[in-house]
């Protein structure tokens, strides 16, 4: 009897952990015990049977093509720092030009010193609203409209060459660079830089491990630059070529393309340089503009025409002295010294508020390049990092050769000083490239100050 129940003890025992071990060995839904069995069973679908929702539609919609998104704040020391420059700028430009502004309306019925501080603070306004909407904005679609903005670029700069001398693309001081579309006008040009900043920054990031390579790293960026160059240089517009290829050379120069090929490059253009010198008469005209630049009080005869706006410059820069004449005190913008509300502003700037005011410009764009730098390289990814790098050394490189021509450190040419001189096209394309560094500052790894 005592065996008969330890076997039947055992037995159960071992039924019981049979029994368990099938339990846990058992799919645990319908759909598992079809792939167990190899088997197909229609799994009815809950979700079709429930009543068609348009909230619940639009919310699938929003979130596969989600493209605006808060995330975390915004770089607030980079955003003041670029609001003190943007009020400094309208504040400078409005006493930098109702002296002009009444003077070419005088003719009129209604002669007003407004002419340029109005239009440039709505500029201003639409600017700032596009600004705050693109630092909405998930930057790294940007991937996606990288050719598309580059071919649409390529198309209005070659729509400039082939309109000329129509209602289109009239010329301005000798030049072709505006495109008129009804009651639309801006240059092309400087939607051409953040068509290169971006184009370099999707290939780069694409390509990062493989930019030390001749095929990767210097074929496609040598052959865009010399598109885009090559179109805007044909307006002509050498201004904004300069920025294009040192905007090309600082991008390449991050994204890790090999240190031997600027040397060659830069063998290459003396090469070019001292063919054309010597061997053809190119650079005839360029040499009585040379002298004078090297000494603009006593230039070349003849030349005195092109040195009268450097002198004007130099002599506005001298009488400010330290501490200025004071706000709206200038007097070479009375018609003295020409585009003092453009590319000479910066002139008007030291006359006014002298050395400490200029430093004080100097000094803000410098913390602006420094924070946007600083949050370029904080981004998850390379195409970030790129970006940032890109638009802020835009913004670093024009201001720099602004203050060299206005300085006559540099030979003059029509360079205009970010967020000071007056134009809606390059106001409201810099705010909106500001607006994606804030874009790329809401996921970047830094402290939000």
């Amino acid at each position: 009897m005592r065996e008969q129940k330890k076997r039947r003890t055992g037995s159960g025992k071992i039924n019981r952990a049979d029994s368990r071990t099938k339990q846990k060995k058992r799919p645990a839904t319908a759909a598992a015990q079809s792939r167990a069995a190899g088997t197909a069973v229609t799994i009815p679908n809950e979700s079709a049977h429930m009543p068609f929702s348009p909230r619940r539609a639009m919310k699938k919609v929003r979130k596969k093509y989600k493209i605006f998104s808060v995330r975390g704040g915004v770089d607030r020391m980079f955003l003041y720092v670029l609001m003190a420059l943007l009020v400094f700028g309208l504040i400078m430009l409005f006493s930098s030009s109702y002296a002009v502004s009444y003077f070419e309306s005088s003719g009129s019925k209604s002669p007003s010193s407004y002419n340029y501080i109005r239009p440039q603070l709505i500029f201003a306004a639409l600017g700032c609203t596009i600004m705050f909407a693109v630092s909405f904005f998930d930057y790294h679609h940007l991937h996606k409209f990288a050719f598309p903005v580059l071919g649409i670029t390529l198309l209005m700069l070659v729509a400039v060459l082939t309109l000329r001398e129509t209602s289109l693309v009239p010329r301005i001081n000798g030049t072709y660079r505006w495109l008129y579309l009804g009651p639309i006008n801006f240059q092309p040009s400087e939607i051409a830089k953040f068509a290169l900043v971006l184009i370099f920054a999707h290939l780069i990031s694409i390509n990062y491990d493989k930019m030390e390579t001749f095929r990767y790293g210097v074929l496609p960026y040598g052959l865009l630059l010399a598109l885009i160059a090559g179109l805007v240089i044909l307006e002509p517009h050498v201004s904004a070529t300069v920025i294009i290829v040192l905007l090309a050379a600082v991008m390449l120069w991050v994204g890790g393309i090999k240190k031997r090929w600027y040397l060659l490059a830069l063998l290459l253009a003396v090469l070019v340089g001292l063919y054309m010198f010597f061997f053809t008469d190119k650079f005839d005209y360029a040499i009585p503009r040379i002298l004078g630049w090297l000494n603009p009080f006593n230039p070349p005869e003849g030349m005195e025409g092109d040195t009268w706006q450097t002198r004007q410059s130099l002599m506005a820069i001298g009488s400010g002295r330290f501490f200025g004449l004071g706000l709206a005190q200038s007097r070479q913008k009375y018609l003295y010294l020409p585009e003092p509300e453009n590319d000479f502003i910066f002139a008007i700037v030291c006359e006014e508020l002298g050395f400490i005011g200029a430093l004080a410009v100097i000094i803000l764009f410098a913390l602006l390049i420094w924070r946007g730098v600083i949050i370029s390289l904080g981004a998850k990814d390379k195409f970030g990092m790129m970006l940032g790098i890109g638009l802020t050394a835009q913004v670093g490189i024009q201001a720099i050769l602004n203050i060299c021509v206005v300085t006559n450190t540099i030979p003059n040419t029509g360079i205009s000083l970010p967020f000071f001189s007056y134009g809606g096209t390059s106001l409201i394309m810099l705010l909106a490239e500001m607006g994606v560094v804030l874009s790329i500052s809401r996921t970047s790894n830094v402290d939000k100050i």
